[in-house]
């Protein structure tokens, strides 16, 4: 049950996923998927529905699933980083419309804002850079800056609470993605606002299905809604 403190206080930590929630990238995870498995002599087709329906879990996790082996998936991990880092740094990738300026209104309004990825830093670092995203947030997290599980682990959301300082507790945090694994993440963290976006891998049941609180067409629309469900900061 959730208390009139709790709904009157202002949500004052978000946490965002990249790819598909902040980020369009037009598909290149698969595409590095592919690549990467055919660099491991597999076929990748037989592996693609295993990937769309794992989008969001840390991609270490997901080669450990389809291949069996700690080593051939650490390869297969490697192979696959480097083939996005290469269609980032080719400029396949361009800001989900209005998630750029989401981002600037919550920081305006007093929010904390982190961005979180399945990636590797290496490549987080690459989407960064494309974009012209190296300033934007205070703290950008992936799956290595939080004891090494991704999600649906809730280790991320958690890092981001500790290590920002930003709230008092995560009844007043927001999780925002685009995967069932985003919401699992965000559900097992106790985020007061666990929001499903339909820009990326998953549709509205299956978002819903694993808990997500609401259900948005973009992260443009997030700031309007963390704005009705309570104040932010300063108003």
């Amino acid at each position: 049950m959730v208390s009139e403190l709790t709904v009157n206080k202002p949500i004052n930590l978000v946490v965002l996923d990249m790819a598909g929630t902040t980020v369009a990238d037009g598909g290149l995870v698969e595409r590095a998927f592919a690549a990467a498995a055919r660099r491991m002599g597999a076929e990748p087709d037989s592996m693609l529905d295993h990937v769309r329906a794992t989008m969001g879990e840390s991609k270490i996790s997901v080669f450990r699933h389809l291949f069996g082996d700690e080593e051939k998936a650490r390869r297969a991990n490697t192979a696959f980083e480097e083939a996005y880092g290469e269609l980032v740094t080719a400029g396949h990738i361009a800001p989900v419309p209005g998630a750029r300026e989401a981002i600037e209104r919550m920081r305006d309004e007093g929010r904390t804002v982190v961005l979180s990825t399945g990636f590797a830093r290496a490549t987080q670092d690459a989407i960064l850079a494309a974009l012209g995203w190296q300033d934007l947030v205070e703290l950008t997290l992936c799956p290595a800056d939080a004891g090494g599980r991704g999600r649906p682990y809730p280790d991320m959301v958690l890092a981001a609470f500790l290590r920002t300082r930003a709230v008092d507790g995560v009844d007043q945090l927001a999780v925002a993605g685009d995967t069932s694994y985003d919401m699992l993440s965000g559900v097992r963290s106790g985020a007061r606002v666990v929001a499903g976006v339909l820009t990326g891998a998953h549709d509205r049941g299956r978002l819903e299905q694993h808990g997500a609180t609401h259900v948005l067409g973009s992260v443009a629309e997030l700031p309007g809604l963390l704005a009705a469900l309570a104040p932010p900061v300063g108003t």
